[in-house]
Formats: structure tokens, sequence, C-alpha cells
């Protein structure tokens, strides 16, 4: 089992910053959000987003944290340091994708198995703890309906999600990004992994998307096909709270204010 979670935070934040009329935001939020850092979203009271993240990760079993963060991202820096946690830094130079993002981590886990998370998603501290218990590489594969019903994000935005592809034996043999359709019964990736240190080397050897981006899809697909990698699912009919944009902010404080 794994202690270690990389928690990738280098994204631009550009539908955070984008204005919104409708959307619910206080004065310190609003401040937040003109600077795009979804992670230090005060949510319920002075309580952030990161604050959730590492609570939840630390109550699956999850105590060594790295954030893959921006050389622009003093403030996470500053926040991190008041906090009384584990934590480490990878810097990503430029957005180059999440396989870029996850290659910025490589001095962290050593030779050891590492969780890799977004940093604007809250996971169900179940699913995080049936995937460290797993003992090899995997990740949480939701239901596509469960998610329509039980996360704030809407069924449109959830069918442009990577569609995971499995054997009889529930080991991954495809994930594909961007699906034209998706079927009800498909299973999603929102990007809750376990990974070996293998993952660098596909990181390192897979060619940009047609976005110019290294995705994490194609370093796994690669690790799969090339490493003979195998990642093992762990199924989940539970929701994910996603933080993308101003308008995110009020459900997932809905949410949350009901669980504290």
């Amino acid at each position: 089992m794994t202690n270690k979670a990389v928690i990738l935070a280098r994204g631009l934040g550009r539908r955070m910053r984008a204005e919104n009329d409708s959307a619910v935001l206080n004065a310190g939020q609003a401040e937040i959000a003109a600077q795009g850092i979804k992670t230090l979203m005060p949510i319920v009271g002075d309580k952030t987003l990161l604050d959730f993240i590492f609570e939840r990760l630390s109550q699956a079993g999850f105590f060594e944290f790295c954030l893959v963060i921006g050389p622009e991202h003093y403030l996470i820096r500053d926040f991190c340091r008041k906090l009384n946690y584990d934590i480490s830094f990878a810097v990503q130079d430029r957005p180059l994708g999440t396989a870029d993002a996850v290659l910025a981590a490589a001095g962290f886990p050593g030779d050891e198995l590492f969780l890799v998370v977004n940093s604007d998603n809250l996971y169900p501290v179940s699913d995080l703890e049936k995937l460290r218990n797993l003992g090899q590489p995997g990740l949480i594969a939701f239901a596509k309906q469960s998610l329509i019903q039980k996360s704030n994000i809407d069924e449109e935005k959830i069918n442009k999600f990577a569609v995971l592809d499995f054997d009889r034996d529930g080991l991954l043999t495809e994930i594909l990004e961007k699906p034209e359709t998706t079927a009800k019964d498909a299973f999603i990736s929102m990007n809750a992994w376990v990974f070996s240190p293998q993952i660098f080397t596909a990181c390192r050897r897979i060619a940009p998307s047609s976005r110019g981006e290294y995705e994490l899809a194609d370093a796994v697909n690669y690790a799969i096909v090339n490493l003979d990698e195998r990642f093992r699912a762990v199924f989940s009919s539970a929701g994910v709270l996603d933080l993308s944009s101003r308008a995110d902010v009020e459900k997932v404080r809905e949410k949350l204010s009901q669980n504290e």
C-alpha cells in the first residue's frame, strides 16, 4: 500500500477567472476567483478546497503529499507552510498537459506506488481507501449515471470525460480521451490513479496530442501496450465534487456544508 499522493495543481484557472454574473461569491471568494487559484477557494467558512483535499486523502490513509504547481504559484506555497502535513512541491514550468505534470513529480515517490488526483475534484474517501488498498496500479472507475445523479457536474460535461474499457477480470484495456459519444452504462475516469514509477517512462515516450499537450491517458495506454502495466479498477457508484468555475462554488459549498 502507498502513503504518497501527488496532487495536480498546475492549471491556469482560465474557467475560474472567467466572469459570471450569476455566480454567488463573497468578497474573499471573488478575490481568489480573479486569481484563478481553485485550490485556495474558501468553501465552508475559511476552509478551502485544498483543506478538504488534504483531509480526505488523510482519512484514506495518505500522509505524504506532493503538489505539482507552476513557478508563479507562491500563494499555494505560502498557504501550505501553515498546514500540519508533510508537503513537498514539484514545479511544472509550463502547462504542457497532465502527463507532463505527473512527470514533474518523478523525484517524489522513489520506487514506490503513488496516488495521482486532480486538485479541483473531491473524491469519496471510501473509494480512495479502496484504491490505496489495491497494492498495485489501479484507478477509480465511476459509473456514468452515478456521476450524473450524485455530482455537481452536468451530463453534457460528463459525456466529454475519458471512457474506460476493461476485461472480464476488471483490468483496464484502454482509456479513450474525449469521446464523441458515451454509453449510459459507461465507466468514466475522473483522474484518480495509483501508479508505479513505470508511468514516468510512459510519460517520457508519448508524443503530444492534437492539442499540443502530453496527455496522461496516452501515457496510460502506452504503459498497458508497451510496458505490460496492469491497472485494476475500483468500480464506484459514488459522485465527485468538481470546482472548475465560479458557478461551481455555491454548489460545492451546499454539498459540503451538509456533510460538515
